[in-house]
């Protein structure tokens, strides 16, 4: 019988990850039918809130799909293994796990401040509402892997920017405040970091990087962060399938 749950991903991530392990290791098939949810909350010793959430994030991603009255099935696009899925959604630091880091966030700087227009746009801000912009850097070891540029709606942090600690991950943060995001909309492209970035914080030998701007929304479908990451280019790799 397989162990309880216990490590440092968030609960339904994890669960999500072990029931993908499950179908592969047991030699599911498309269009075979997937445990029943009491089946899967005996095997995982978890509560059934946790599994539908675990579940609908497989049946985002394609894995299962569900047929009403009959229960959930594998879908074809369990037969395509990828190694690092980019259209998951999951903080930067379970992200950083995944590949085997175990990263320190260095706050570069937190500011309160009015947005440019394209961070109110992405935000639904309007004129004169302000923003939390946080700089930090993740570090594995001694060497700097990802740059890390967010951008909060100021009305949804109601504490004083010092008596929060802002080296965690914003997703557990947000959550605090009622307004943890579930999904997001991003784009990516391979870059440089800015030159005002590399000559401010020494980063000369960070080296080409794949740029993630991402917009996370609250389950409400309220947009929450603005997030801006160069993922350095030596250390990660993202694959993806198309349907």
């Amino acid at each position: 019988m397989d162990e309880p749950l216990r490590d440092t991903r968030t609960l339904v991530i994890q669960l999500r990850d072990r029931i993908a392990d499950l179908i592969r290791d047991e030699g599911l098939n498309p269009g075979d039918k997937l445990p029943t949810e009491a089946q899967l909350t005996q095997r995982f010793k978890i509560s059934r809130p946790a599994l539908r959430e675990a579940l609908k994030l497989l049946e985002q991603d394609g894995i299962i799909y569900v047929e009403h009255g009959r229960g959930r099935f594998v879908s074809p696009m369990s037969a395509v293994r990828v190694d690092r899925p980019i259209t998951v959604f999951e903080s930067v630091t379970d992200m950083t796990r995944h590949y085997g880091y175990d990263t320190v966030s260095k706050v570069l700087s937190i500011a309160e401040e009015i947005p440019d227009a394209a961070t109110a746009e992405q935000l639904r801000l309007g004129r004169g509402e302000r923003v939390i912009r946080l700089e930090r850097l993740r570090l594995q070891g001694d060497t700097p892997i990802l740059y890390c540029l967010d951008y909060l709606p100021r009305s949804i942090v109601p504490a004083r920017l010092y008596d929060v600690d802002w080296s965690g991950s914003l997703l557990d943060l947000l959550d605090k405040y009622k307004h943890r995001p579930r999904m997001s909309a991003a784009t990516v492209s391979a870059v440089m970091l800015p030159e005002d970035v590399i000559e401010r914080h020494d980063l000369r030998d960070f080296g080409p990087a794949l740029l993630i701007r991402e917009t996370c929304y609250s389950p409400a479908g309220k947009p929450v962060i603005y997030a801006i990451d160069y993922h350095r280019g030596s250390h990660f790799t993202f694959s993806f399938a198309r349907k």
